[in-house]
């Protein structure tokens, strides 16, 4: 009696038990494997740091994950040289270079780093508060956190919360993590430490 109590509790103790989800690295410090090059900007590797750089067009140019993630949690450091403005899209699909998804805004200070855009759609979804645009360190590396489960989008900008909002789009939507760069030229990002946990 004694040892069939036991093995139950075991069995319901075990059905309860969700394992940790692993973090993987999306990008290896050494070439671009896994990953997809969408327009001519360029893409490179540059000492163990992913480099995005305006090329002679001088348009938009993305970098998106082979892979589709739907629900996870992204962390990604990003060194602002010259004109910083890029982004980080999630559940993103791209045809040439125009893309459907969504973007965590990466840019210079004073314009909503941290914020959701949508491209070719609604636009801004969701700006940062004013008094958190001195959260960005320019000129430094910063760490870019964004978690996306089913509705609900929250992002943090170097340990500091920046936006939590649900939208019904973003929760129908699948697709690639993708980082930009914006058109204009002039344009040089480096990102390290691109880490995703699947949820």
């Amino acid at each position: 009696m004694r040892k069939g109590l036991t093995m139950i509790a075991v069995l319901i103790l075990l059905a309860g038990f969700t394992a940790p989800q692993k973090k993987t690295n999306l990008f290896n410090g050494k070439d671009l494997a896994g990953w997809k090059i969408y327009g001519t900007e360029k893409w490179y590797v540059e000492k163990g740091n992913l480099i995005c750089e305006s090329g002679p067009d001088k348009g938009y140019g993305y970098l998106a994950t082979e892979k589709f993630y739907k629900n996870f949690d992204l962390t990604v450091e990003f060194l602002q040289e010259a004109n910083g403005n890029s982004g980080i899209f999630f559940r993103s699909t791209i045809e040439g270079t125009k893309i459907a998804g969504w973007q965590c805004e990466v840019a210079p200070q004073g314009h909503d780093s941290g914020g959701i855009y949508e491209s070719y759609g609604r636009g801004w979804l969701k700006q940062i508060e004013d008094e958190k645009e001195n959260i960005l360190k320019p000129g430094k590396w910063n760490k870019m956190r964004i978690k996306v489960v089913g509705d609900r989008v929250q992002t943090w900008l170097n340990g500091q919360p920046m936006v939590d909002f649900t939208d019904e789009k973003i929760g129908k939507a699948n697709g690639s993590i993708a980082l930009q760069i914006h058109d204009g030229g002039g344009i040089r990002v480096r990102w390290r430490k691109l880490v995703i946990e699947e949820l």
